[in-house]
């Protein structure tokens, strides 16, 4: 099962221009390493670490699930 959502993760047509891209893998680390800095708000830091690493990996695959379905529309 965790297979098959991590193959949905990182399957699908390149859909993001280089642009698109750039952006998405430098805003991802900037926020992931924002959040790894000691905050007393624990669960702010874990929220801004999963975006963060979600934004590097969009931008590293090429492919966003949320606009391949907007197209869809």
């Amino acid at each position: 099962m965790a297979n098959a959502m991590i193959h949905d993760i990182f399957s699908g047509q390149q859909n993001l221009t280089t642009t698109e891209r750039a952006v998405s893998v430098v805003l991802g680390l900037g926020i992931a390493a924002a959040a790894a800095q000691p905050r007393p708000n624990k669960l702010l830091s874990l929220a801004a670490l999963i975006v963060g690493a979600g934004l590097a990996i969009r931008g590293a695959t090429g492919h966003c699930a949320v606009k391949a379905a907007a197209d869809q529309l």
